[in-house]
Parts: C-alpha cells; sequence; structure tokens
C-alpha cells in the first residue's frame, strides 16, 4: 500500500485540483483540511516588504473561501497586528560580514517570541529577537566559511558549517536559500551536535536529529521570552483573550497513575538537496482521484 500511495503521489491529473485529502469512514468521504493552512487569521500581505503592522482578518477557524467551519476551537480573541518577519539572512560570501544595529525589541501577539527591529544604511527589517539581546547591539550577517570555527554572538548568522560544536542556534535552513525554516518558537533552540562530509548534524528541541548541508544558514543564540511556556493562563477569560473556544468539559487530562513510555529518540534524518529533474508522471483521466480503496475495489 505504501509503495501504491508513493506512485500515486507523483502523478499529475489534467483536470480541477482538488485541495484537501478525501478519506473514507463508514463508506462516507469526509474532508480534511490541507496542511499549511492558517485557519486563525488571514494576513494580507503587500507587494514589497515593508516594517509597517500589517492587517489580519481573523478567520476563527472557518474556511476563508467556503466559510466553513473546520476548527471548532478557535475564535474571538484580541485583535493583533501582524509583523512581516524577514526569514532570510543573507551576507557576504567574502570580506567583512554585513552588520546591522538592533534599534528596538518588541512583543507581536501573532507569535509567542519576541521580534527585534534591525537597520543596515536605509534598509530595515523584523527579525527573531534572542535571550540576551537589546537595543544598540551590532548584530553580523556572513554565508563565509573559514577554515577555523566563528567565535559568534547571539544574533550574528553564519552558516552551519561556520560554526563550532555545541552552539546554540535557531532558525535554522531546510534547505539552502530557503529562510529560517526550523526552530521559531519562545525560549527554544537547536544545538550543533558534529560534523562529517560537509554535513551538519544538529539536535532539534524535540531531541530528533537532523543532518543538514553545511551551507545552510541559522541565527546564533536562543529565541528570547523564555518564561512564555510557564506563564499559567490563570482564568477561561484569559484564555478566551488568547483566541481559545470553550472545550465541551468531557476531555480530561490523563493523571500520573497511567505512567509514560520512555522511548529513545528516533534516528538521524538526513535531509537531501530537492532535484529540480525529477520524473513526472502525466494521464488524462477526466474525474476526480480518490484515494480510497472502496472506490476501487468491490468488496
Amino acid at each position: 500500500m505504501n509503495s501504491l500511495t508513493r506512485i500515486f503521489s507523483k502523478i499529475i491529473l489534467d483536470g480541477p485540483p482538488v485541495p484537501a485529502v478525501l478519506s473514507s469512514i463508514r463508506f462516507k468521504h469526509v474532508e480534511y483540511p490541507a496542511n499549511g493552512v492558517n485557519y486563525r487569521r488571514k494576513i494580507h500581505y503587500p507587494e514589497k516588504y515593508t516594517v509597517k503592522p500589517l492587517d489580519v482578518t481573523n478567520l476563527a477557524g472557518r474556511d476563508p473561501v467556503t466559510g466553513k467551519l473546520v476548527i471548532k476551537g478557535l475564535g474571538g480573541g484580541i485583535k493583533h497586528k501582524y509583523h512581516w518577519i524577514d526569514w532570510k539572512r543573507v551576507g557576504p560570501k567574502e570580506g567583512p560580514p554585513l552588520e546591522e544595529r538592533v534599534i528596538k525589541i518588541m512583543e507581536d501577539g501573532c507569535r509567542s517570541a519576541n521580534i527585534a527591529l534591525v537597520a543596515s544604511g536605509s534598509k530595515m527589517r523584523y527579525i527573531l529577537a534572542t535571550e540576551n539581546m537589546k537595543p544598540g547591539d551590532i548584530i553580523k550577517t556572513s554565508c563565509h566559511i573559514p577554515r577555523i570555527p566563528v567565535r559568534a554572538n547571539e544574533g550574528d548568522a553564519y552558516p552551519l558549517g561556520a560554526l563550532p560544536v555545541g552552539t546554540q542556534i535557531h532558525c535554522v535552513e531546510k534547505y539552502p536559500g530557503l529562510g529560517g525554516f526550523l526552530v521559531h518558537a519562545a525560549g527554544t533552540f537547536a544545538t550543533i551536535l558534529r560534523k562529517a562530509d560537509k554535513r551538519v548534524i544538529i539536535m532539534m528541541p524535540s531531541k530528533k536529529e537532523f543532518s543538514l548541508p553545511e551551507i545552510c544558514m541559522c541565527t546564533v543564540g536562543r529565541i528570547g521570552n523564555i518564561q512564555h511556556s510557564s506563564i499559567p493562563i490563570g482564568s477561561p477569560q484569559r484564555l478566551r483573550e488568547l483566541g481559545f473556544r470553550p472545550r465541551s468539559g468531557l476531555w480530561q487530562r490523563k493523571s500520573g497513575r497511567h505512567g509514560r513510555k520512555l522511548r529513545r529518540p528516533p534516528p538521524v534524518k538526513e535531509i537531501e538537496l530537492k532535484d529540480k529533474d525529477e520524473e513526472i508522471i502525466q494521464l488524462t483521466y477526466p474525474s476526480k482521484f480518490v484515494k480510497t480503496l472502496c472506490a476501487q475495489f468491490q468488496y
């Protein structure tokens, strides 16, 4: 079954695209939302990057196109403006690094981490603030990998191969040029474990290990607002202010008498560069394709 799924995932059908995955439960098709869709808010991005707060449309768990309720637990909350984060830290590959000055540290209601407004020349942008970052600091950005590892300060951005083993990092690129893709939450950080064959193995906050190319960029330091996870909610009204609707009361957390299972972390996940010349099979099937066995076979 897994081999069939991998084959069908490469097939492109000439017809209207299917936005969601169809699943069969007791011979009834249930439509689930596609991955990566935010049903809490819709952000209105302008054509060019700006440091001005962006307008936000609160969706309250509804689909922005159909208006149907997708997630029941969302709704209400305090309205916040969205600050556009520049996830790509690009610096010179040779010569001195790019220097930027931190103007101010501020909170963003649309994320758990604090953000920092930095400027270089006439260009300003937002980045995630580190634990000890303060206004007036100078942060550096460079894409050069020297022979001797760099002793970087908090907020500096370097490739993974330029930093020594044991460095705490965040906003790590999954693929070169993608921008900060991993480790965004408040108080989190990844750790560089070892290097081998132009690859760097890092340990994520979940204790999983990833093997990434050494040219992937990252930011040094731990993300600020560490006390975010330890602040109690305190009251149902505070939970409503955060944008969560009341629960039914039927769900209860398990007590300690159930125990817990101790599992070893999974093996290292090696992330390879995407092959753009991958073969794609094209078929001309007129109707929609449904990934269910019941629609193809009779039992």
